[in-house]
């Protein structure tokens, strides 16, 4: 099964993560499939930017996006509604 996840990058104690397609057996920083943006928590607004088409052809193709994924997109929607 495909997933849709977030890969943690950066330093300790400045954590970047990348929102990526990978296989659910892969580790969490193992062989990925295709990057979809990136997500910046230390940021003012905390939002990522996320490539939307590509989530969407992926969900439609039957990838699962994790919960922690499921959230970030809810805000990204949101601001982009009101922006």
């Amino acid at each position: 099964m495909v997933t849709i996840r977030l890969s943690r990058h950066g330093m300790k104690r400045v954590p970047l993560y990348k929102v990526v397609v990978a296989d659910r057996r892969s580790g969490r920083e193992g062989r990925v499939i295709e990057y979809l943006g990136n997500y910046d928590p230390k940021s003012p607004q905390a939002v990522g930017v996320v490539k939307k088409d590509r989530v969407e052809y992926w969900i439609s193709k039957g990838a699962q996006p994790t919960q922690a994924v499921s959230k970030l997109l809810k805000r990204i929607n949101k601001q982009t509604v009101a922006a």
